[in-house]
């Protein structure tokens, strides 16, 4: 079915066309354009995050290396540095941050785990973000400090579908908490954070949206106990109490119960006191709950090594936007690949296997099959044998 074609022209099977196209002609993002679509700007992008181009120089060099492929590749008649980069700075970010969204959606419900090590109804997403540095004498519009600029990636990541579900880029001035008033929440869904979200007027939000939230207690936190649970110290769980806010404030922003428990990390030797409005949780499934944020630190680094969202090729915010909502269609891409072929390897695998193999025309799903080795015909031949050996 897909012999004579490329690699990358099959991953390109796997885009929804017809959604991206309505989503362009609601933004007219091909108003006026003749040859080179939005159509052929994202999947130059894509290709520029597949192949880990680190600059726009480069990615133009290994595209105009294979100039008579365009047409098979997708890419349009001609591409150059200017129609790229122009289409960078002048096309609406808007496009491929809605095409992103729709990515999302598709691999959150292709990568969806049932064996989740806390049974709970809802979806537990962790919250946090990441501060990407820029040069401030290029990106002067990215102001962070007096000789440094920045961007901030706030990211609402799935955890049982290792997919980000929400995603905000923001000046890295703008405090994290802030998030919390633009995220769209889910009756029954943790939000896991840790305590530099700490607001209690925005976690009464949550709390009064249906939601559950499970955070870190500040030190200098004023909790007064109304009544104890049960515990199992051999667990880790030192305390679990039911309580309300002390200072005055502190309760007028957050009227109801919260539930405090103390912990004992033994991997890190050391104490932490949760925060949740979750009553019916164990306290060590809390904790465990807590341990899984660190699987969106986890995504940002891997995200900074093996995508290009720290060299950009355009200095504008506009291409700084596309560049980054590229990034997590390529992500969400190879992660719908993987499980649509049931692949038995990891993203970060199949990223580095298609980065050699997209101009090859061998059937994808051959190429990232594992192979057994034991069964290669030639360990079964004949070999010539040297004397001595």
């Amino acid at each position: 079915m897909n012999q004579g074609k490329y690699i990358f022209a099959q991953l390109t099977e796997f885009l929804p066309r017809r959604i991206f196209d309505g989503i362009v002609k609601n933004h007219e993002g091909n108003k006026y354009i003749r040859t080179f679509t939005c159509w052929n700007q994202m999947l130059c992008m894509v290709f520029g995050q597949l192949t880990s181009r680190d600059s726009m120089r480069d990615l133009m060099l290994s595209l105009e290396a294979h100039q008579p492929k365009y047409y098979h590749l997708g890419f349009g008649q001609t591409v150059t540095r200017r129609n790229l980069g122009k289409a960078n700075e002048k096309r609406s970010y808007k496009i491929f941050e809605e095409f992103a969204y729709v990515l999302i959606d598709e691999a959150r419900r292709s990568c969806y785990k049932t064996d989740f090590e806390v049974e709970v109804d809802g979806n537990v997403y962790a919250l946090d973000s990441t501060t990407i540095d820029l040069c401030l004498s290029v990106f002067w519009w990215a102001e962070f400090r007096k000789h440094k600029g920045g961007i901030k990636l706030h990211t609402l990541y799935d955890i049982k579908t290792s997919i980000p579900s929400f995603l905000h880029i923001s000046k890295a001035s703008v405090h994290d908490v802030n998030i919390l008033d633009i995220i769209p929440y889910e009756v029954g869904s943790f939000y896991v954070m840790d305590k530099g979200y700490i607001d209690f007027c925005r976690l009464f939000k949550i709390h009064s949206q249906g939601s559950f939230f499970v955070t870190r207690a500040k030190d200098n936190l004023r909790f007064k106990r109304m009544y104890s649970k049960a515990v199992d110290k051999t667990t880790g769980v030192q305390s679990d109490q039911i309580g309300r806010l002390e200072v005055y404030y502190s309760r007028k922003d957050y009227p109801d119960k919260l539930r405090r428990i103390k912990y004992y990390d033994e991997d890190r030797q050391k104490y932490l006191v949760f925060l949740t409005n979750n009553t019916s949780l164990k306290a060590n499934e809390i904790a465990l709950l807590y341990k899984k944020r660190w699987e969106v630190e986890i995504f940002f680094k891997w995200m900074k090594q093996h995508l290009k969202i720290k060299s950009f090729w355009g200095t504008t915010l506009n291409a700084v936007k596309i560049q980054i909502y590229c990034a997590i269609i390529a992500y969400c891409l190879v992660a719908t690949i993987g499980n649509k072929l049931k692949v038995d390897r990891s993203i970060y695998e199949i990223l580095q296997i298609l980065s050699i193999s997209l101009l090859d025309k061998a059937p994808v799903r051959e190429i990232l099959t594992k192979c057994n080795y034991k069964n290669v015909k030639e360990q079964n031949n004949n070999q010539l044998k040297i004397s001595g050996f």
